[in-house]
């Protein structure tokens, strides 16, 4: 089997950073982030929780997001820690891996599981914090799993998928996604398209739908596609998340574009070219993409049309775009969360937190905040 070398650059104009990995030596310009666009009568959320947590390195694309079940929200260390809070009172914490975690919680079924860097995916009670079991990968796990009917699915980092039972730990199948010679370090976390099936977003620009019980691959269709000579501009992974919305797959790609398809059809409906690392958002008729350029982009869901674009916040490396309240919130370099009219795109609000935000999440209409800095925090709409 080949192996496949994974892309460690920062993703700080992320493009010339390529370029610097394939070896070229010769300067590349500084460039400069937008400066912040005045606003008048500001709109901004209202922080609800924090809690602070160790950095993490500026090129690892870790997800140390925080998870909500049953009320207790769940907060990752990547020193290695597990916190479980019920409102601002700490329930318990608990040292799980003395190689520290660099994959975010997953809770759900009574359990929620970690990983680390070397491979080891760990599930922990969650009522108590006490460990139930712990699976060796053969790949570092940088993305979250996914718990879905009995069954903890989980991507390691050299394209691996497994599936362990919740209750004991025990392997009940793996499949293999297929070997690239390249890629950037980051992978897509499983998403739940039903009960039963799971769906997989790979290197090569493909996603796969398999059966959660089984692991029978029962779709496979590319997504993406790259016009590029080089192996660096060949690059075409997708590492955001793709969104279940109704009868669509919506992806984005790196270097590739944005992509609806149509399950009942599984053919690709429209595809419009944007590069993001980021996992999209669906609202209504609108799909919103933050772009590796800092570009953000709205199209219908069912067309493709354009409906705006928003250039205000070029190189400040914005986050995955989410809908809390009816509007559109995306986070930056600085730990900006701007606030966006999902109508227009015009910026009508931020408010601030401490370091750069690497994944927004909104869940029972709160908005779940981590940065690279190690501040985890919950906002909600003023």
């Amino acid at each position: 089997m080949n192996r496949k070398y994974k892309i460690t650059c920062a993703l700080t104009v992320l493009t010339l950073a390529m370029a610097g990995c394939a070896g070229k030596t010769s300067k590349v310009p500084e460039v400069k982030p937008n400066p912040l666009p005045k606003l008048v009568q500001a709109s901004s959320l209202v922080p609800v929780f924090s809690t602070s947590v160790a950095a993490t390195d500026a090129a690892d694309p870790l997800r140390l997001r925080l998870d909500v079940d049953n009320g207790v929200v769940f907060a990752v260390n990547p020193n290695g820690e597990v916190t479980a809070f019920n409102g601002k009172q700490k329930l318990w914490q608990s040292k799980v891996s003395k190689a520290g975690l660099s994959a975010g919680v997953e809770a759900g079924e009574g359990i929620l599981v970690v990983g680390n860097q070397k491979g080891q995916l760990f599930a922990l009670d969650q009522a108590t914090g006490q460990q139930l079991w712990t699976a060796q990968l053969t790949g570092a796990l940088l993305a979250p799993s996914s718990i879905q009917s009995g069954r903890v699915i989980t991507v390691s980092n050299d394209g691996t998928v497994y599936a362990h039972e919740v209750a004991t730990g025990k392997q009940a199948w793996t499949y293999n996604l297929p070997n690239v010679q390249f890629s950037l370090r980051g992978m897509a976390a499983p998403v739940v398209l039903d009960p039963r099936n799971v769906l997989i977003a790979s290197s090569n620009a493909y996603i796969y739908v398999l059966d959660a019980l089984s692991g029978t691959p029962k779709l496979q269709r590319r997504v993406a596609i790259s016009d590029g000579r080089s192996d660096i501009q060949k690059l075409i992974d997708i590492d955001g998340d793709p969104v279940v919305a109704g009868q669509f797959v919506v992806t984005t790609s790196y270097q590739g574009q944005v992509t609806v398809l149509d399950l009942a059809s599984q053919q690709v409906i429209w595809s419009e070219d944007a590069s993001s690392t980021q996992r999209p958002e669906v609202a209504g008729n609108g799909v919103f993409v933050a772009q590796n350029d800092g570009k953000l982009a709205a199209f219908e869901i069912t067309t493709g049309q354009p409906l705006w674009v928003n250039d205000q916040l070029l190189n400040r490396q914005l986050s995955n775009p989410v809908m809390l309240a009816g509007q559109l919130v995306v986070g930056d370099l600085d730990g900006v969360l701007h606030l966006i009219d999902p109508a227009t795109g015009n910026i009508i609000g931020r408010s601030k937190t401490s370091g750069e935000v690497r994944t927004l999440r909104v869940i029972d209409n709160q908005l779940y905040v981590s940065t690279r800095k190690g501040a985890l925090s919950i906002w909600q709409s003023r």
